[in-house]
């Protein structure tokens, strides 16, 4: 590659966050080169986080799809796993869409580079390739480098009975007994897949509840699925020791309320969250700044503290997740050609992928109430849902909290099937400043799910004719 000039932009990190940031400061004219450690674009959540994940839990989805329907005349039989076939269904989303993201770099002139990124100084980066070191100079810089799995100080590494999310979606092979540590999204998307395809599967959790940031109306009827799919769900449990056995068989050791049980399992996948990959990028050479939690410091336009260096995505700090890269990095592009962008949504939605499916936005009952805010709820139980109770979904809910003055939506979560879709409709509302009678008077489909949005508004309303809730006469 000719490095002799100057890259308008220089990316670190090919995820959602990156190939976004790429593409946009394209569009916009700008000379852009797009650096990653692998060859395959994508980054974690193409290559071994979002994609592949939810490739496996639509198999989960529809077995049991197929389970409710035994029970209403439509039998299947037990279902039979071809592990290879599952695994090289998988890979073959994975690739397609590689080849996509690459032909559109192709497309904008967007320049690929494989190696890994480290800084010099503020405005040259050292970038080692197969064919040797590079230095790259540039206008701009935007780092989207992500983040890694994070592991725990007592669990033996890279073995190959202790897994992590990404070595889990490999799907070598299906355990007869795996422990999840950690029960989280990750956790317990994990945890489905496995459970569906044998695995007797068992969670431990550090924390009281389960998906710690979502309420627990929400996350009930997810929870009472699992205590029937998993074999046991340790809350405030710590797990204390892992020791791996010479036929690699594991024991762990959990302490809860002072007492520590020994247990055996054929693997365990670590799933406690994540850490941002600012080890890796010698930022030490820059004046960038990190904060005490290994993120790196940005403002509304995700810049660092160095004018021309800008971070985005998981590096740049929580929620982890693609959609907020995406946005981030679109910004990052647009502040580099001098528009006047700026990271200022109201609120990122949250998606747990499991059946049934949660989803959240913007203010829960729980921060609420941590927050003393005050608010008002209009709450819409599924049971009231004609499409509901087709799809056997009838223990979903939908609610929505509004500022008790304005009426204005604050927040919104949904449990049961697509919900990661159709909380889309209250993350809208939420940044156009909509009232309860906007969703209230929105005609919605019928019979749909969607329309149970515009029903949680009715229900605070006094509108609603689906349910009977005695009402005050103005």
């Amino acid at each position: 590659m000719n490095n002799t000039g100057v890259w308008d932009v220089v990316v670190i990190g090919s995820g959602p966050g990156g190939y976004a940031a790429a593409f946009r400061a394209s569009d916009l004219g700008k000379k852009v080169l797009l650096i990653d450690r692998d060859e395959k674009l994508g980054g974690v959540c193409l290559n071994r986080g979002c994609i592949p994940s939810k490739a496996l839990l639509h198999i989960v989805k529809i077995v049991n799809e197929t389970q409710h329907l035994s029970k209403v005349g439509v039998s299947f039989g037990d279902p039979k796993f071809d592990i290879e076939k599952i695994r090289n269904h998988k890979n073959k989303i994975i690739s397609q869409l590689n080849s996509g993201i690459s032909q559109l770099a192709k497309a904008r002139k967007v320049s690929v580079l494989s190696g890994k990124a480290s800084f010099v100084t503020n405005s040259e980066i050292l970038v080692e390739t197969k064919e040797g070191d590079e230095k790259i100079k540039f206008k701009h810089c935007i780092i989207a480098s992500g983040s890694t799995s994070s592991m725990l100080p007592n669990v033996p590494l890279n073995h190959p009975s202790i897994l992590t999310s990404k070595t889990a979606l490999d799907l070598e092979s299906v355990p007869e007994s795996l422990l999840i540590i950690g029960g989280g999204i990750i956790g317990l998307e994990l945890g489905q897949v496995y459970s569906t395809l044998g695995s007797s599967v068992s969670v431990v959790e550090y924390m009281s509840s389960l998906v710690p940031g979502a309420d627990d109306d929400i996350t009930k009827p997810l929870i009472r699925k699992l205590k029937k799919q998993f074999k046991s769900i340790m809350l405030s449990s710590k797990v204390t020791n892992v020791d791996v056995g010479s036929e690699g068989e594991v024991k762990v050791s959990i302490e809860k309320n002072n007492e520590i049980k020994e247990r055996m399992y054929e693997k365990v996948l670590v799933a406690v969250g994540r850490k941002p990959n600012t080890d890796l990028l010698q930022l030490e050479n820059t004046d960038v700044k990190v904060n005490d939690k290994g993120f790196i410091v940005v403002d509304e336009y995700q810049k660092t503290t160095v004018n021309s260096i800008f971070a985005i995505g998981d590096i740049a700090g929580n929620p982890m997740l693609a959609h907020k890269a995406t946005h981030e990095g679109k910004v990052a592009a647009e502040v580099c050609a001098g528009l006047p962008a700026a990271m200022d949504a109201k609120a990122i939605p949250s998606v747990v992928y499991t059946d049934p499916e949660i989803a959240w936005v913007g203010l829960t009952e729980k921060e609420a109430a941590d927050k003393g805010i005050p608010y008002e709820l209009g709450d819409f139980p599924w049971s009231a849902s004609g499409k509901a109770m087709i799809l056997n979904a009838s223990q979903g809910k939908t609610k929505i909290l509004f500022e008790p003055e304005t009426k204005k939506v604050l927040g919104g979560a949904i449990v049961g099937p697509v919900a990661g879709d159709l909380i889309s409709e209250v993350s809208l509302a939420l940044e156009m400043g909509s009232d309860v009678e906007d969703l209230a008077l929105t005609v919605h489909p019928h019979p749909t799910l969607g329309e149970t949005v515009g029903a949680a508004a009715e229900v605070l309303e006094g509108t609603m004719t689906d349910l009977f809730i005695p009402q005050k006469r103005k």
